[in-house]
């Protein structure tokens, strides 16, 4: 009798052994996808039996129950989580299980750029396969109120960043995302900007980062252009900026702007109008906000590009017109 429980025993021995080698070899082989990197999705509220299921379906395991069983030894049936996952063509069993117990899901990416359009922002979004749409067809106002703005004109009211999410997110939830960003940088800018600055409020800045954002891309320059600007405000005088007037000018800017341009009046055209335009022309970085709230003290009313980025200034009228012989007709 104790011959056959410590041969029973012996058996039960090895065949767990046998077993378990056996189901550690399955755990840690790849499980070698066609094609070389596969997108799945695992649906919310999905129990491991069901999950494993949606495995089999999409083509990553040939069958459930191996993987139903290792992670009922591992423990890590109650841990698993949905969202979309890409998994390399090598990718072994228990790496799977760790990537659905971790929830380390795809992420998308979306970066948005300082100086650029909401127009463009938008375009951006809908052209990354990893957002799900929801604002297609909604109009500027329409889409503010979705997010809680007060505002009714999007443009300059997003911070440009990379974001990153989880693919499916919506739209709306990437706008958000970069929409409280930017108030959040604004309002402490604010808070701690200098004195006597021509603003009325943090809006009326904001604008003025705008201009400032694209009419230098040499980021020494900002405060210093900023400082212009102020001074030009306090003397009432008029702005007298062409990034202003191309965005007034919509689609019919082709790439010049010419002296008809200049004239032909607009809500955005700083040389026929006073103060500045009606709201931001585009989306200001960190940068360009900091410049128009703590700006160069400076005496300069003018300024013009010397040809390599940079900008010559002139604190009078005649200075001004010789630098624009000098760097801009060349003689």
């Amino acid at each position: 009798m104790m011959r056959s429980i410590k041969k029973w025993l012996i058996l039960s021995l090895l065949a767990g052994i046998l077993l378990g080698g056996w189901l550690v070899f399955y755990a840690i082989s790849p499980l070698k996808l066609r094609p070389s990197s596969q997108e799945i999705e695992i649906q919310p509220k999905s129990g491991l039996k069901n999950i494993a299921n949606q495995l089999v379906a999409q083509g990553v395991l040939k069958e459930p129950w191996r993987f139903i069983l290792i992670a009922k030894l591992l423990h890590k049936e109650s841990f698993l989580q949905a969202g979309s996952y890409t998994l390399n063509k090598n990718v072994s069993p228990y790496q799977l299980l760790l990537s659905l117990n971790h929830g380390k899901t795809t992420q998308g990416g979306v970066t948005f750029i300082e100086g650029r359009t909401f127009a463009q922002m938008r375009e951006k979004l809908s052209n990354n396969d990893a957002v799900k749409q929801t604002i297609t067809g909604l109009s500027e106002a329409e889409i503010l109120k979705l997010l809680g703005s007060e505002y009714s004109v999007a443009e300059g009211l997003f911070f440009p960043d990379t974001f990153y999410f989880d693919r499916n997110t919506a739209d709306t939830v990437m706008l958000k995302r970069s929409y409280d960003a930017m108030q959040i940088k604004l309002a402490k800018a604010w808070a701690t900007r200098d004195e006597d600055l021509p603003y009325k409020n943090s809006y009326q800045a904001l604008i003025m980062a705008s201009i400032v954002e694209k009419e230098t891309g040499k980021p020494s320059e900002r405060p210093m252009i900023a400082g212009v600007f102020i001074n030009r405000l306090r003397l009432g005088m008029r702005l007298q900026t062409d990034p202003t007037v191309i965005y007034g000018m919509g689609a019919q800017y082709n790439g010049n702007i010419r002296k008809k341009d200049l004239l032909k009046d607009t809500p955005y055209n700083t040389y026929t109008r006073d103060g500045l335009p009606p709201s931001p022309i585009a989306m200001p970085g960190a940068a360009a906000i900091d410049a128009v709230l703590h700006p160069e003290h400076t005496k300069a009313l003018y300024f013009v590009g010397k040809g390599d980025g940079s900008h010559a200034f002139s604190d009078n009228l005649e200075a001004h017109n010789r630098a624009v012989v000098k760097y801009q007709l060349k003689k």
